[in-house]
Order: structure tokens, then sequence, then C-alpha cells
């Protein structure tokens, strides 16, 4: 019978090229490899090697059982990392989201209600989920639209209405209400990990450029020390401590105006 472990450091032996190596490789005994390759030998019935008095190499068909190792090797970690990412499946809920906000309130509820299982989340772009629906390869998915997709229950979860936050002393502060017409062309700061919103703003505002932060903390304070308007929405206005000397504009248009849909993988 086959071992595996042997079958690895045959490979190696065929990488370094010397006993030795691989005894240096292994943190074990050059007598311990030697007899592993005599081993080796006596499993596949057949001559590996060619022996000269002080040195052994591999001979034409121990290439070949190198090559037939290398890819058997392959194939049993392809078949470990196959059998251990469905048994992760068994125990996780995959949820992605089109935008934050809607991910920011139904982890909790997915929480709540399935405590022994490992959530994992992300923040995507529409054409990413749509793929993952068609490819059930979400348990959970959040879109800004409605659409036919089989194995999945689907109903209205939220809306999320797009502000713009600007300085009270700023030009765009004299309005009650914005287009995407009346800023473009305007610098924005922006948040990373926006999903579909961060498309639409840059779609939306060809002439604007944006200052990308990643790090939550260093935007915020961005926003507090800056006259640079940024955006933010009537669900965060709603859930967190207003930045200061700044006011929200509702933005009129309608794909600024969003109602977000919840699928969810119907049991098998």
């Amino acid at each position: 019978m086959l071992d595996l472990n042997e079958l690895e450091q045959l490979v190696t032996f065929a990488d370094l090229g010397t006993l030795s190596k691989v005894s240096e490789h292994y943190h074990i005994s050059t007598p311990t490899i030697t007899r592993t390759m005599q081993h080796i030998e006596e499993s596949f019935d057949v001559t590996l090697f060619s022996r000269t008095k002080n040195r052994i190499a591999l001979n034409e068909t121990g290439l070949k059982a190198v090559e037939c190792a290398r890819h058997l090797l392959k194939e049993v970690d392809n078949t470990l990392t196959t059998v251990r990412n469905y048994d992760k499946s068994l125990k996780t809920i995959y949820v992605k989201s089109c935008a934050p906000a809607p991910l920011w309130s139904i982890l909790p509820q997915i929480s709540d209600k399935y405590p022994e299982m490992t959530i994992s989340s992300s923040i995507c772009q529409n054409d990413e989920i749509i793929e993952s629906l068609h490819n059930n390869n979400c348990n959970v998915a959040i879109l800004p639209f409605e659409i036919n997709v089989n194995n999945y229950q689907t109903h209205h979860f939220m809306d999320e209405n797009l502000l713009v936050c600007v300085k009270r002393d700023h030009e765009l502060a004299k309005h009650n209400t914005l287009s995407f017409s009346d800023i473009n062309g305007f610098n924005f700061l922006l948040r990373t990990e926006l999903g579909f919103w961060d498309t639409l703003c840059r779609e939306k505002m060809p002439a604007s450029k944006f200052l990308v932060q990643k790090n939550n903390f260093e935007f915020d304070e961005l926003v507090n020390s800056s006259s640079l308007p940024c955006f933010t929405t009537d669900y965060f206005t709603k859930n967190n401590i207003p930045y200061r000397n700044r006011i929200s504009i509702p933005l009129t248009d309608r794909e600024a105006n969003v109602s977000f849909y919840v699928y969810i993988k119907e049991p098998a």
C-alpha cells in the first residue's frame, strides 16, 4: 500500500536531488530517508533508482513514479479541500449584499435565528450577486431590485435614500434638494465597500473626483475637518451620531432612492 507521506518524500527527493537534502528538509535522519525510498520501491514492486556506492538517482521508471505521485498528491489535496469546504458549507450561512445598510440590518436577525451557525458576509456588485444566485452559491442575498430566480424566496426588505452631506457654509448647502446633475463636477469623500452605491455615484458623476478612504475612523476625521462633501443615507443618519457642522440634503433622482429585496434560499 502506498503511503502518502512517503510519496511526498519521493517528490521532494526529485526536487532536491539528494537524500541528505531531503533529510534536512524533513528534519529526520538520512538512514530513515534511505529506508523510505526502499519501502517505496517495495510498494511499487519495481526498481525506481540507479545506485552507486555513495549516491542514488531516479531511473526512468522512478521519474514516472514521481510524475504519478505529484498527480496523486494534488488529487488528495483537492479531495481534502472539497470535503472540508462542504463540511464548512453545512455550518455556514453565506450572505451577499449590494450595500452596507441592508447587510447591517439583516446580520443580527440571522445571528439571532441561527446562533449555532457561522455567518460569512460580503458586500458585492450586483452582477456578482446575481451570478451567485443563479449558481446557488449563497444562502441570503440582497439586491436593489427584484428579479426572478429559482430556489429562492424573495420579498421587500427595506428602503434607503442617498443624501449629500455638506458643511453648512458650502455652496450646495443653500439647496433643499439636489440631483446628480447638480453635484456632478464636485469632488467628494467616499468610503470603500459601498457596493452598488459606489458604482452608481461614479456613473452619475463622471466629472467628479473621489477621495476614497478605507479606514472608517480616518474617513470620519476627514468629514469633520474637510470641506469636501460626502454621501450618507437616511438609514445612516437615523442610526448614527450626525457629523459636526454638516447638513444632509436628499437626492431626488429615482436611482438614489432604493428599495432593497432579500433573496433567501429555500430548504432543499
